[in-house]
């Protein structure tokens, strides 16, 4: 099943990585994969240098590479060509042997290798991308001197396979670390030996499909550390609860240095100072470790580490840890990592010691142990004041965006679907295989968008575009901060909220396209001049207290650009290309431009002033200038709506769209897998498909949740039930909704304009127009209308043609 079911969501990476002219490119690929590295917690963000290098004669290549945050770790990375080829046969895409991915691995290293002897140095002309790496990699004081780990990720459309058996299984190919010695130039201009450590990771379809199934969950990190360190940690236990159990223990400075070189910020990712920068933090720390390093146990308040799983062996008198599985430091990341630089930096860590203490979760699923550990996390934490955002896809401020994204249309009645949560929208179609084509026409690529990208596109209306570049983690929770602060209120999530954060991706989308990529784009740096750019035009309209506001919803209406708009955008971009190179004091522009500095210098620039005096500027936003008193007349006109929540009404439609055939099947094909409660609450959405009857939200929830544990465990259930949607249910519920919304946005009265259908229903002889008068009355004292009321909608569509057709007449 596993096999069967990469090969079909290689498919749907290869649709995603298709160009605009249906061609699949290395670089696209890339594209559409890093973002579920950065979901494993493997990258700090999916952002990175592209650098296409490819010599044949010796065999090397890259694809792209990036230096950590925190600065000590060259990850690069490399596309198995081969894989993404739509003509490779899928026996050719199942690999059991090692020794093919080596091969792959050996062309990158051969290139890592080169240019730490500076062998490549002639052979690579000064304008290639991937010179900027030989130089730092060739810098004896500064790339070698500041790396401690570089990573290899190859990532291969390919599924790994154990061929044995009588079915291709699937299985994990672990990679031999390798350790280089090299001579740097340390702090006194003395040149010093250093090992540098090699890490091969495999990023094939098998690691995919499970970041993809698991929602975006990160990687699960075991640390053995009999196999790491040669022996176990002694501990002693605290603590046997129902849900936990806690060990106390004592652990080296070496040690901490070492897993902290290894795993780096992954094993510190459920921890909620993770966010923080580590590099030089704590100065206290660093005192105590260069004076009194034999008293560090006595003045650190040392650590909190969580796992889900042990390894433990006991003797008579000990207690001894060999293994920890899902281990996260949830207190104390930044004790960890300042052992960690402090060695970096010549400091002896050999006499420090750091309390700990480990709680092992049992019992306990993935959201029992989120919530442990964020009450571990929040109550063990009393250095300094941390951020209690909830960063997951249930925060509540989510929900109401995406049920507001389902129910609300753009002016040309198009839906823009908002993936929640990872694997949402694969999941839609996975569970209907049939309608692939329709859904995926439905929904194009151009108007899809996750919720990290969703916190891209907001956060660069503002002036924080470096914090953009930065992407990952660090965007995420200041954009979750901002629509959920602790202590003040929120922004209120309604359809204006919606329709300025799609006019904020569309602009954001646009210039992507204005600025191109590849061989026709203005230059590599598109992911720093884009969000610039975007706070550039902020800067100099809603920023500024003396000007108007800018008018996203003008972007909403139009679904686009302006000409005049686009010319002077695409004429900015040009200049901010060459501001960041020409400000940046760093030759890796990419990466300064992730300073706050280089952006304050740039807002400063006399380039920006002498460009957005400029006439054309002026004029071209001017047409979008938002007067205050505009905004106080739109605030007024929404105080007076009464917020109806549809999301509910969706989910019925949905479920009623597949009728009771549907769920009959699939009661009977789970019926041995299913409890009780569970086979009652199958029958309780047949019974109200039956009756038409409306289904409560728990009931919708329920149903949800067992088509994700289907697309997790058996997917191709999915496969034997072949049933046509009826899908009138989820238009008709669209046009009801699609009148409400015409008659908020244009001032129009709600209850006359349902009048109005109700009378051309009942002129054309429709059984059920009083329908119309009833829905209108419910929707006026904030109620959606049933889904009896909705299947009547539908009866009359089907008496007198497609009503959607006359919505925009009875609306003027």
């Amino acid at each position: 099943m596993e096999i069967s079911e990469y090969l079909k969501y290689r498919i749907d990476l290869l649709d995603e990585a298709k160009d605009e002219d249906g061609f699949i490119t290395e670089s696209k690929f890339l594209d559409v994969t890093l973002p579920s590295l950065s979901d494993a917690k493997l990258l700090d963000s999916e952002d990175y240098e592209e650098c296409y290098f490819y010599l044949k004669p010796d065999n090397i290549k890259i694809n792209g590479y990036k230096i950590n945050e925190s600065e000590e770790r060259l990850q690069v990375f490399i596309v198995n060509e081969d894989s993404i080829n739509l003509e490779t046969k899928d026996e050719d895409l199942l690999i059991s042997q090692k020794s093919y991915y080596d091969t792959i691995f050996a062309k990158v290293s051969k290139l890592i290798n080169k240019s730490i002897r500076k062998h490549l140095d002639e052979e690579i002309q000064d304008s290639s991308p991937v010179k900027k790496l030989i130089n730092f990699i060739s810098s004896s004081s500064l790339g070698l001197a500041q790396i401690d780990v570089i990573e290899l990720f190859l990532i291969s459309a390919t599924a790994t396979v154990e061929k044995r058996g009588s079915e291709p299984m699937p299985k994990m190919i672990e990679f031999e670390e390798e350790v280089i010695t090299v001579n740097v130039v340390d702090k006194d201009h003395k040149i010093q030996k250093k090992e540098i450590t090699v890490f091969k990771r495999l990023i094939d379809l098998n690691f995919l499909y499970n970041i993809l199934i698991s929602q975006g969950n990160r990687e699960v990190l075991e640390v053995n550390f009999e196999k790491l360190f040669n022996k176990g940690i002694d501990a002693i236990k605290a603590a046997d609860e129902d849900n936990f159990e806690s060990f106390l223990c004592v652990l080296p400075g070496n040690i901490l240095a070492e897993l902290y070189k290894r795993y780096s910020t992954r094993m510190l990712e459920k921890n909620v100072r993770s966010f923080l920068q580590f590099k030089g933090v704590n100065q206290g720390i660093r005192d105590t470790i260069r004076k009194n390093p034999e008293h560090f146990i006595a003045y650190n308040n040392g650590l909190t580490i969580t796992a889900v799983g042990a390894e433990i062996e006991k003797s008579q008198d000990r207690t001894t840890i060999t293994s920890l599985k899902d281990f996260q430091i949830v207190n104390g990341g930044q004790t960890t990592a300042t052992i960690y630089f402090s060695k970096k930096d010549g400091l002896d860590i050999s006499k420090v010691k750091v309390m700990a203490k480990i709680n092992v979760a049992k019992n306990a699923d993935e959201e029992d142990l989120n919530e442990l550990i964020s009450n571990i996390s929040r109550f063990s934490n009393a250095q300094s004041k941390v951020s209690n955002a909830d960063l997951r896809s249930r925060n509540e401020q989510l929900i109401k965006l995406k049920s507001i994204s389902e129910s609300t249309m753009t002016p040309s009645g198009r839906k823009w679907f908002f993936e929640r949560f990872k694997g949402e929208f694969n999941t839609l179609i996975r569970k209907n295989p049939r309608a692939k084509t329709k859904i995926n026409n439905e929904y194009p690529k151009e108007r899809r968008f996750t919720k990290e990208e969703l916190a891209k596109y907001y956060m660069s209306w503002g002036s924080s575009p470096y914090l953009v570049k930065k992407g990952g983690d660090k965007i995420f929770r200041s954009f979750i901060e901002e629509i959920s602060p602790e202590k003040i209120k929120g922004p209120l999530i309604n359809r204006d909220f919606y329709e300025e954060v799609i006019a904020k991706i569309i602009l954001f989308k646009e210039l992507e396209n204005i600025y191109g990529a590849g061989k026709n784009s203005m230059g590599q740096l598109r992911s720093a001049v884009v969000p610039y750019t975007i706070s550039i035009l902020f800067a100099h309209t809603t920023g500024h207290k003396g000007s108007d506001d800018f008018d996203l919803i003008k972007l909403w209406q139009r679904e686009g650009l302006e000409n005049d708009l686009r010319e002077v955008l695409a004429s900015l971009m040009v200049l901010m290309n060459d501001l960041i190179k020409g400000y940046s004091i760093s030759d890796d522009y990419g990466e300064y431009s992730k300073r706050k500095e280089l952006w304050d210098n740039i807002l400063a620039a006399k380039e920006i002033k002498e460009f957005t005096s400029l006439p054309k500027f002026l004029k071209a936003i001017k047409s979008y200038a938002l007067s205050k008193e505009e905004i106080k007349r739109r605030v007024l006109k929404m105080k007076k709506v009464k917020e109806i929540d549809f999301s509910n009404l969706y989910d019925n439609a949905k479920i009623f769209s597949r009728g009771q055939a549907y769920y009959k099947k699939l009661g009977l094909i789970l019926m041995d897998n299913l409890s009780s409660s569970q086979q009652n609450k199958i029958d309780h959405l047949i019974y109200c498909i039956n009756s038409k009857t409306n289904i409560d939200k728990v009931y919708c929830e329920f149903e949800k949740d067992l088509i994700q544990k289907i697309r997790v465990d058996s997917p191709d259930i999915f496969d034997t039930i072949q049933i046509e949607e009826e899908n009138e249910w989820v238009i008709s519920t669209d046009y009801v909704v699609d009148i409400y919304n015409k008659c908020l946005e244009n001032g129009i009265d709600l209850l006359s304009t349902f009048q109005k259908h109700k009378e051309l229903a009942k002129l054309k002889g429709a059984k059920y127009y009083a329908v119309f008068d009833e829905i209108g009355k419910g929707l006026l004292n904030g109620s959606p209308p049933t889904i009896k009321q909705i299947q009547s909608v539908g009866n009359i569509s089907f008496d007198y043609g497609n009503i959607g057709n006359i919505t925009e007449k009875l609306i003027i």
